[in-house]
């Protein structure tokens, strides 16, 4: 059996050790907005290390491992309670089309993600959803309970029909303590989306909604009679497709990118749009920051 290549590479999770998932608000039982306290000081029950990078306070620097190794590493101490970090994963069949598929793709922003929060010791919850909550997996904080939770994403398969407005009310209800929910996605569902993310953040849950698209999402390359059949419900059309018609669906898809894009800032979130055209590091250290999901 061919090994399974990791969905993300060692060198990119050490370029990952210098950021954080930043958020806006102060949640109840967290430490409070924009991660003040998110590197706990002396005193605090020890937990972890991570590489030394430039901003970083010297205080924290573990000067006995420098003495042995040559090389700086930051002490990390478990700070309770934290915010709690969802990562909500669609998992629905219109997620499997695309080269690169956008399933892989978000698959592996969900990894990498998950390191970010593990490194600064957030507790994580990976929640795969399409029509219903699929079985989720939970860890706390520490980069050595990355592979467990990379596994996990892994095995994941897609392969099922999305219902935002089912997931968000099961989302609600199984999980009573506002905090972070990144929502990683292509948002297609015939039902609309921008009601049920309205509803999450009505409840008192930070969002970050991460848009995934395939270039083929927003300027489909095809011509003349086309005879078209849905990803999810199978249901089939013929239509006619021109450099007209291109120019208005892509109109109609930015209109509807801008929409989630609202409801994501007006209740003080975030939103990221991504073709799986950007390399996965790109797009973590581009627009992901830019957005200031990252910092």
């Amino acid at each position: 059996m061919p090994e399974v290549a990791p969905l993300i590479d060692t060198e990119l999770l050490h370029k990952l050790e210098r950021l954080a998932i930043y958020w806006q608000k102060s949640l109840p039982g967290g430490v409070g907005g924009h991660n003040v306290s998110r590197l706990a000081g002396s005193g605090q029950e020890f937990l972890d290390h991570r590489h030394f990078h430039h901003g970083d306070d010297l205080r924290d620097i573990n000067w006995r491992a420098f003495l042995r190794l040559e090389k700086l590493f930051l002490k990390m101490f478990q700070l309770e309670p934290r915010i709690p970090v969802r990562v909500l994963l669609d998992v629905s069949r219109s997620m499997q089309t695309g080269s690169p598929s956008k399933f892989d793709y978000a698959r592996k922003l969900a990894a990498a993600l998950s390191y970010v929060a593990l490194v600064r010791l957030d507790s994580i919850c990976l929640q795969p959803f399409a029509e219903k909550l699929g079985d989720p997996f939970k860890l706390g904080g520490g980069r050595h309970r990355f592979q467990p939770a990379a596994n996990f994403l892994t095995q994941v398969q897609p392969g099922r029909n999305t219902s935002f407005m089912k997931v968000m009310r099961e989302f609600i209800a199984e999980y009573p303590q506002r905090g972070m929910a990144i929502v990683i996605s292509d948002f297609l569902d015939d039902a609309g989306c921008e009601k049920p993310l309205q509803y999450l953040a009505d409840f008192g849950h930070e969002l970050i909604l991460v848009q995934i698209w395939a270039d083929e999402d927003r300027q489909p390359p095809w011509e003349g009679e086309l005879d078209l059949e849905d990803a999810e419900t199978g249901a089939r059309v013929q239509l006619a497709f021109d450099a007209v018609a291109r120019a208005e669906y892509t109109a109609a898809f930015d209109q509807y990118t801008a929409g989630l894009r609202e409801v994501a800032l007006r209740n003080g979130g975030r939103y990221v749009g991504l073709t799986t055209s950007i390399p996965v590091e790109d797009a973590l250290f581009g627009p992901l920051v830019k957005a200031g999901a990252l910092q």
